[in-house]
């Protein structure tokens, strides 16, 4: 790297919370103890290339308004690396050890497969070198399925053969370059795969299909001996009518119904939880409970706006909520906190990627302290515990023990009285402990 893209700002530090300085972190202290292991480690933040490198600022009603002097714009393999130049820059001072990309994103996409996958492996030996100057990994890598005309009706579950064979060959040389550059992962993200209306789909035909497009995935990976993890990254719709990966459930029901369980566990969005109604915590802790929780995709949306906004998370009662499933399964065994964030179409110079990204980082740092000290302080696990008390000895171990019948309940329940009723939930006692933790 000769040339410095962002030559007026320096490497970020740790300042502590009464700093001035916008250009620092308030709470984000990489090399703090948090418990046993450093705040970094706890976190494993990752920059996502596509929104950070290469996102114009678009949205539905206006082009694109960023300022990004590193890229011209060219679908050349010059362009390329110097955006990997300004990424592993940008990277460097920021403080973040991972990155995320798109093989569209890194690479431009030419007249054809080869003169793409040749372009792919050009830029790829520019990535390597990089991350060996830097010591920055790639967290995931992925393939760019939707973006394409080809595949306007799905890639994997598409209805037409020939989109479906192209498709194939795209996520084979991806994950040929995941794996030459160290990749700690690989995610498949079905942004077309699914539908907008039923009147001209085969939903199982579509589905078997997508099943054994990753049974594919799963034996290329055997042979190339690719050890990174596989994800799937749940989203309900936008820009299709339903998508298959709906939510953590949907997506767990097909890896069981279709045998890829062993194989896969998901990246879950934030955004992407709040489009199919639900909190991140619950997506989270849904699959935190099947074992498949591997990464995440760390941004928010705006509930006023019906779309995929992917806005920097800032909200700390979010992001504490976040680590508590987080730190109650034992922290990331695999992938990371991918910022699948872009600054807003207002905020278009490149000093806003910085006060982005701090923002950010900051407020996990922040979820991540106040977490762990609730854990460790024990109080809602305790109010938890004594909840489901009952459950403990008598009737309640009976059925813990899947001891019970329907009639071993029911001669229990005759002996009960009809204004039975459970303890308080006190949900507003719960909210109020949860604030006396923020500061």
């Amino acid at each position: 790297m000769s040339q410095e893209y962002f030559p007026k700002i320096g490497t970020i530090k740790y300042e502590g919370p009464k700093t001035k300085n916008r250009l620092a972190f308030r709470h984000y202290n990489p090399d703090e103890l948090v418990g046993k292991k450093k705040m970094k480690d706890h976190l494993r933040f990752s920059m996502a290339y596509w929104h950070a490198m290469k996102n114009t600022l678009s949205d539905p009603f206006g082009g694109g308004t960023r300022l990004r002097p590193w890229d011209d714009g060219s679908n050349s393999i010059e362009n390329a690396t110097r955006v990997a130049d300004a990424g592993f820059e940008f990277m460097q001072k920021i403080g973040m050890d991972f990155y995320c990309f798109h093989d569209r994103d890194v690479a431009p996409e030419l007249g054809n497969l080869k003169a793409s996958n040749d372009a792919l492996d050009a830029v790829a030996d520019h990535l390597k070198k990089l991350q060996k100057q830097t010591g920055i990994k790639l967290l995931w890598g992925t393939a760019c399925l939707f973006a394409h005309p080809r595949y306007m009706q799905g890639a994997a579950t598409s209805p037409n053969a020939d989109v479906y064979a192209y498709a194939a060959a795209q996520v084979k040389k991806a994950m040929d370059v995941t794996h030459r550059l160290g990749g700690l992962g690989y995610t498949f993200w079905g942004g077309r795969e699914g539908y907008a209306t039923l009147l001209n789909t085969d939903m199982k035909r579509e589905v078997d299909n997508l099943a054994h497009f990753l049974h594919m995935a799963v034996e290329y990976k055997k042979a190339i001996g690719f050890k990174g993890q596989f994800y799937i990254e749940p989203k309900p719709r936008e820009p299709s009518t339903h998508q298959y990966d709906s939510d953590s459930a949907a997506c767990l029901n097909f890896l069981r119904e279709y045998g890829l369980l062993d194989h896969f566990k998901l990246n879950i969005e934030t955004n992407h939880a709040t489009l199919a109604l639900h909190r991140v915590e619950h997506e989270l802790n849904v699959a935190a409970n099947a074992g498949a929780l591997g990464s995440i995709d760390a941004n928010t949306g705006d509930e006023l706006i019906g779309w995929d906004t992917d806005q920097f998370p800032t909200n700390v009662y979010m992001t504490t909520q976040m680590m508590l499933q987080l730190l109650r399964m034992g922290g990331f065994k695999t992938g990371g906190l991918n910022f699948d964030a872009k600054v807003r179409r207002e905020s278009y110079e490149p000093v806003d990627l910085f006060h982005a990204h701090i923002g950010g980082m900051d407020a996990f740092a922040r979820g991540l302290k106040i977490a762990h000290a609730i854990i460790q302080d024990g109080v809602l696990d305790g109010i938890v515990k004594e909840r489901y008390s009952t459950f403990g000895s008598g009737i309640g171990q009976t059925i813990t023990s899947k001891k019970a019948t329907f009639a071993s309940l029911e001669k229990h329940a005759l002996g009960l009285p009809d204004d039975l009723l459970p303890a308080s939930g006190r949900q507003e006692m719960l909210e109020n402990i949860i604030n006396d933790y923020m500061d």
